[in-house]
């Protein structure tokens, strides 16, 4: 049996199946589809031809634009029919033809978006997904499964992400980029394949970074990448001379923590 608030709006031509719940002040347009495991918050707007699938749960004030189809199944072959979970934060927004799927079983069985995000038209986000809060996909962006992005990244028109990719905090990723390997925290990346350019400095002031520090952080990205060894070696034989800098302590830890994939760095591959 379907909860529907007393204050949604539900347009005639919109088909809302029997078992999906519907918060206060939601407002469904017409030819939209919402399945019967679906919950959507309070103030969720479906404007038309949205399709919302799956066991999916659309959280509070976010907004969907025409022919998204949120909680299709993952485009996985490995996928074999169990029923999967996506969990989309408050206030994100997704733009016409956003496809968002949810997770597999064999990776835990959910997709999870945060909070305040955009994603322009036709971005696509796959299965066992991690995306932070306040992110940014352009138009076109591809993300394959498994891919972490972190709070504040913003993803250039047409860029793609290699699946198990990591891709750090408030790190910028340029238009039409191959991201193949793991971007650190504050990273720039652009082209194909994807070079790190050096550091998102315009993110980091817009975020209200002082100087000192960015000029801080800018030191310690010359140690790890220019430096004889591997960034990772380079990376742990730093950490003490840096404590004091939780910016550059965010990027080691990055740096140190295990991955599937190799690092993006400043030349053509990875620097392990």
């Amino acid at each position: 049996m379907s909860m529907i608030a007393a204050t949604a709006r539900i347009h005639p031509l919109a088909l809302v199946e029997d078992g999906a719940t519907i918060g206060e002040n939601v407002v469904i347009g017409p030819f939209c589809h919402v399945g019967p495991k679906v919950t959507l918050g309070d103030n969720v707007e479906l404007l038309t031809h949205v399709v919302v699938t799956g066991r999916t749960t659309i959280g509070n004030g976010s907004k969907i634009f025409p022919m998204a189809v949120i909680g299709g199944d993952p485009q996985s072959v490995h996928h074999g029919g169990e029923e999967t979970t996506l969990v989309i934060g408050e206030n994100c927004t997704m733009r016409e033809g956003v496809t968002i799927n949810t997770g597999t079983a064999d990776a835990g069985g959910t997709t999870i978006v945060g909070d305040n995000n955009l994603f322009l038209a036709n971005s696509h986000i796959a299965h066992d997904c991690r995306i932070g809060n306040n992110v940014i996909m352009s138009n076109n962006v591809m993300l394959a499964g498994h891919v972490t992005i972190g709070d504040r990244v913003i993803l250039g028109g047409g860029s793609a992400v290699h699946q198990f990719t990591r891709i750090g905090r408030q790190a910028f990723i340029g238009g039409l980029s191959a991201v193949s390997y793991d971007v650190i925290p504050y990273g720039m990346l652009n082209g194909n394949p994807g070079i790190l350019g050096g550091l998102n400095v315009v993110g980091m002031t817009r975020a209200g970074i002082d100087r000192p520090v960015i000029h801080t952080v800018r030191r310690a990205f010359k140690q790890i990448f220019e430096g004889t060894g591997s960034a990772r070696a380079n990376a742990m034989a730093i950490r003490e001379e840096y404590a004091d800098c939780k910016e550059v302590i965010e990027i080691l830890d990055f740096i140190a923590a295990e991955s599937d994939r190799a690092l993006s760095s400043p030349n053509r591959g990875p620097k392990g």
